[in-house]
This record gives C-alpha cells, sequence and structure tokens, in this order.
C-alpha cells in the first residue's frame, strides 16, 4: 500500500512568499502539486509544482487528495484558512488526520489592525455564505462589524442596504488588497459609498458611532408582550436600559395584569416593559417613570411605534415622581443601583391591596436588602436567578451569547 503523505494547508498573504516563514517556504518548494484559487497561485508563480486551479466548488480538489495519497500536496488558501478558510471543509470531507495546517494573518484580523479596533467583541461573518438579509439584525445591534463581502454584496450594495433599513450611525472602513503594495484603507461614512467601487480583494469594518440609538426594524407579527429587543429604540451605548425580552416576559406574567390594570414602570428606560404592560391593559393606565430626559423622549417615539395611547410617560425621579399618580395595581422596578431597595419599599407602600410588585435587579447586595424589606411585612417572597444565553451563528459555528443574571423578586400585597 502506498504510504499516505501528509497535506499542507499553507496560508498566504498578498505579499507572496515574503510574507510566509521559512518553515512554509520550504513547504512549497517540496511540493509536487499546488492546489488553489488562481490568483492566489500566481502570487508563487515561481514554482515548479504542478497547478490545479479550484474555485468555490472544491470538490476536485477533494477528489485529487483522495487519488494521490503519495503525492506531496499543498493546498494554498488566503490569509487563516481555518477562518471562513477551506481548512475546515477540506478536514470535514476526508477527515483531519490527513492534513496539517500552517495559518497566516487572516485578512480580517489584517483589517482591524489597519482601523486599530479590537475585535474579540465584533459581529464578524463571510456575505458569501450568508447573505445580508440574513445578518442585518445581528449588524444592527453591533458594535463593530467585519464583512468579507463578495461580487453580489460589494461595499456600496452593503452601504445602500443599511441605509434602506435606517442603520446609518456606523463610522464604515473598506480595506483593499491588504497586505499587497497597492494596499489601500478607505474610511467613509455609509452614505459616501454608495456607488463607489473598489477591488474585489476587500473586508468591510463598521464602527459604531457613540451616543447614537439604534434605529429599530419594522416589526413583523408585533406581538402583545416579549416583543425582540431589536424592535425598540433604545439608548445604546447606556448599558442596560432596556429589559431583555426574555426578563420582560417573566415580568409581566408576575405582574399578573387585567384588561384594566393601573400599572406604575419605575425607571422605565426605554420603556419596554411600560409599552407591553400598556397592551395587555388596554382599558387601564400605564405610568413610565424616568428620570433621563434623553429617555423620556425615547418612551414617547416607542409608545408612538407601538400605538399604544394609554401609556403616560412622568419626567421626574422616582418616589417624587409618583406623589400625584393613582395608587397602581401593578409595579415594575427595574434598575441597577443601590436605590432599587427604597423604591420597593416606597412602592410596596402604594400599592393596592391584592396588588402585585415585581423588581429586577442585578446585585445580590440589592437582592438580600429587597428580600429583607418585604420579607420584614410578613409577604411570600418569591424570587428567581434567571441566567439565559442566545444562540447566534458566528464563524461557521452555533455560538451562545449569555445576558447578564437577573435576579426577579415577586410579591402580592395581602387584603
Amino acid at each position: 500500500m502506498q504510504q499516505q503523505m501528509k497535506v499542507h494547508i499553507v496560508g498566504i498573504g498578498e505579499d507572496g512568499l515574503a510574507g510566509l516563514t521559512e518553515t512554509a517556504r520550504q513547504i512549497l518548494a517540496q511540493a509536487e502539486l499546488l492546489i488553489g484559487e488562481k490568483h492566489v497561485l500566481d502570487l508563487v508563480a515561481g514554482s515548479g509544482a504542478a497547478r490545479l486551479v479550484v474555485g468555490p466548488d472544491l470538490e476536485p480538489a477533494v477528489q485529487e487528495i483522495a487519488r494521490s495519497p503519495g503525492k506531496r500536496i499543498v493546498v494554498l488558501a488566503e490569509g487563516d484558512p481555518l477562518f471562513y478558510g477551506v481548512a475546515r471543509f477540506l478536514c470535514d470531507k476526508l477527515g483531519k488526520e490527513r492534513f496539517e495546517v500552517v495559518p497566516h494573518v487572516s485578512t480580517m484580523q489584517l483589517a482591524f489592525a489597519r482601523v486599530k479596533e479590537s475585535w474579540e467583541d465584533a459581529f464578524l461573518t463571510n456575505l458569501a455564505t450568508h447573505p445580508l438579509e440574513q445578518v442585518l439584525e445581528n449588524i444592527r445591534t453591533a458594535e463593530k462589524v467585519g464583512l468579507f463581502t463578495n461580487d453580489v454584496y460589494t461595499p456600496s450594495v452593503v452601504a445602500q442596504c443599511l441605509l434602506d433599513q435606517k442603520i446609518d450611525y456606523f463610522t464604515a472602513y473598506v480595506c483593499e488588497n491588504l497586505g499587497a503594495p497597492n494596499e489601500r484603507v478607505t474610511r467613509a461614512e455609509l452614505r459616501d459609498l454608495v456607488g463607489q467601487e473598489f477591488s474585489p480583494l476587500n473586508v468591510m469594518v463598521l464602527v459604531r458611532k457613540p451616543h447614537l440609538p439604534d434605529r429599530p426594524s419594522d416589526a413583523i407579527g408585533r406581538r402583545i408582550f416579549g416583543n425582540p429587543d431589536e424592535i425598540f429604540l433604545q439608548s445604546k451605548p447606556k448599558r442596560g436600559l432596556l429589559t431583555p425580552a426574555e426578563i420582560r416576559s417573566i415580568a409581566l406574567a408576575e405582574m399578573d395584569l387585567g384588561p384594566a390594570s393601573i400599572v406604575w414602570d419605575v425607571g422605565a428606560g426605554s420603556g419596554s416593559v411600560a409599552i407591553e404592560a400598556a397592551q395587555l391593559a388596554r382599558q387601564g393606565t400605564v405610568y413610565a417613570i424616568e428620570m433621563d430626559p434623553d429617555d423620556h423622549q425615547l418612551i414617547l417615539e416607542n409608545a408612538h411605534r407601538f400605538g399604544v395611547t394609554n401609556l403616560v410617560p412622568v419626567l421626574g425621579r422616582a418616589p417624587e415622581a409618583w406623589s400625584n399618580l393613582p395608587d397602581p395595581d401593578a409595579v415594575f422596578v427595574g434598575g441597577t443601583g443601590r436605590g432599587i431597595c427604597r423604591l420597593v419599599e416606597a412602592a410596596y407602600q402604594r400599592l393596592r391591596k391584592a396588588g402585585r410588585l415585581v423588581a429586577t435587579m442585578s446585585s445580590i447586595d440589592n437582592l438580600a436588602e429587597t428580600h429583607h424589606i418585604l420579607h420584614a411585612h410578613g409577604l411570600d417572597v418569591k424570587v428567581w436567578l434567571i441566567n439565559i444565553a442566545r444562540g447566534t451563528y458566528q464563524l461557521e459555528r452555533i455560538r451562545f451569547q449569555a445576558l447578564n443574571p437577573v435576579f426577579l423578586v415577586s410579591i402580592v400585597k395581602p387584603l
């Protein structure tokens, strides 16, 4: 039986052989067959090895490797072959033991280096395998985005599509021919990219501008409660001002609203809880109490988007802001500061008999103090620790992005 040779998958940059390590150059020098896209093979034009040019369809490469176990074969790939590259496909087809991978710096890594932005918290995707329409919501809520573009989704097309979806709060960078002598990085507003042409070899980086709110997506089949977070206009740079959909759903269930309930949402932020409470209690009134003028304006805009007319935004600091409000049937208190315990105590005093109070907090100290205050009234205090992770498809894998753990407290005021 013919001895099976290892197939090397070697990453290479636009600078060709000059950018390779000595080990990688030796592997190429000993190769009998080079496999890769034409542009990549042209980077090592001086090699005397036989060549197999492949395109997006890698089946010819798989067949050639399978029938040539004794041949010194090198698969050339641009950048890191394991980062949206050919290595995963070939290893899945023929087995990992058949290959050795020699990576190069990914063009995505180079792009973020050129614009001097970290990329560990960026949303990264390849538009050749994940159409732009499928990843718009990921882009909408991201702080930074890295996109491998293609001849269908060019930077101009991407920019126009984002603007059409009101995603206009990013500074854009188009990084062309990274590592080559004709490398170029263009920094622009999205609107300025529309109609421009760039080299096919480019990476697009988007960096969110500070202090600009998300533009919410148009809702399809809008829900009475538990609406996706991205539907709400929210002050993105200020963390924790929107109660996540999953926490919101549990809180509203515990509030047990009736058609004509009077509801307070204390520390309403963007108003997501208040708006969904208003949809549940159509004949009642919901008071969204918020002391930040910018967020008070967001509540007004979100209420208009959802068409709720029984929501009353109240600008002011609790508890003074609710002094003239009618006693509530249900109260939601959300927040992260130490003052939440004081607000829970004050809200409980105003709560009608048989009314329900629900509070969320992220600090175990706040939980302990809140529990102590409510338990002192002889109440049956229900407590949850809610840990939720949302699945997201990135880097060709399903990953789970954890939300911050939240404590939820619920009580019913005795008759």
